[in-house]
């Protein structure tokens, strides 16, 4: 540790990549919950359509492999403290943390709508089929919410 290379530097990567994988988790995890109690509720009246219905639960896995991807290039940048020197420490740590901050916040935003629109369509999807293409869509359009996280997060990262 010297002061042109301080201890803290890698602070802000660190938290970066952890807020990167921990939201779009938690995304994930809201979207394939919520997603998959209304799966088991719409399985009791019509079970041939829980492989159909897989879809949301399927879709909100994808979200957590967002954060992962940003985590990971993240913390492959960090080797000690000296890929933090004193004049870039606080340029790259901020970057860092905004790229994971920007894919984390996405994915757990995304998450959320992909489990409140899972559960509604599937159930819906039970009583009405014709429902389903709409319920893709929809989904679709909550997914890309993610995508657009994502490419921000690397956007940033390539200018660090």
């Amino acid at each position: 540790m010297t002061n042109e290379n301080p201890i803290y530097g890698p602070f802000f990567g660190v938290m970066g990549a952890a807020s990167a994988i921990i939201f779009s988790s938690l995304g994930a995890a809201y979207g394939t919950a919520k997603s998959g109690t209304g799966i088991a509720a719409m399985s009791v009246m019509r079970p041939e359509l829980i492989m159909k219905c897989i879809i949301p639960v399927v879709m909100a896995g994808i979200i957590a492999i967002y954060g992962l991807v940003i985590a990971v290039l993240i913390a492959g940048g960090i080797e000690d403290s000296t890929t933090y020197s004193l004049f870039n420490v606080y340029f790259r740590g901020f970057v860092h943390l905004g790229a994971g901050l920007s894919v984390g916040f996405s994915g757990l935003a995304a998450g959320f709508a992909i489990g409140i629109v899972g559960d509604a369509g599937v159930r819906g999807t039970a009583q009405q089929p014709r429902l389903f293409v709409g319920m893709i869509l929809i989904l679709i359009f909550a997914e890309v919410l993610g995508l657009y996280g994502l490419i921000v997060a690397i956007y940033l990262y390539t200018k660090s």
